[in-house]
């Protein structure tokens, strides 16, 4: 990661992504309470599904500490509704534009390797922002066991 991107203590920059019904959604739309937002990779692939039916049986112990979720991907919102309903997901998810979205503007929208192919992915990221907007922590390269646990405590002690 290079020097000049966004990391804890600074402040989370506020690029639209699309919500629900084609609503616009930024991180200042929180403002006034923390926020989770985690990136992943593709909707209905093993671990992402993972992660989202975790944050969603979570939901509530994350309102009760005053968090709000935002589950982000480069997924076309189409995509996140057939999602959300095979999997009865609660945390609401953002579709990131293909180009200059919130995950290039944080530098994880990058290039991956796999298999021996070169491609541009998604790597799982989760930020806790505090309510003025500013980055509170930051877990790069995520591994699903175990995070959400880890980032509610975080977020219950901010």
């Amino acid at each position: 990661m290079s020097d000049n991107l966004p990391g804890e203590g600074d402040m989370m920059p506020d690029v639209a992504m699309e919500g629900a019904d084609g609503a616009t959604i930024k991180p200042s739309d929180f403002r006034g309470q923390k926020l989770v937002l985690f990136f992943y990779p593709k909707d209905m692939t093993p671990g992402c599904t993972t992660e989202n039916v975790e944050f969603s049986a979570a939901k509530a112990d994350f309102e009760a500490a005053g968090a709000a979720l935002l589950g982000v991907s480069k997924d076309a919102y189409a995509r996140h509704e057939k999602f959300i309903a095979k999997h009865d997901l609660t945390v609401p998810l953002a579709s990131d534009p293909e180009e200059n979205g919130l995950s290039d503007a944080l530098g994880i929208w990058t290039e991956k390797k796999m298999y021996g192919k070169t491609f541009m992915g998604m790597v799982r990221t989760t930020y806790l922002v505090d309510a003025d907007g500013r980055i509170a922590r930051v877990w790069r390269k995520v591994k699903v066991k175990g995070h959400v646990a880890e980032v509610l405590e975080a977020a219950k002690a901010l």
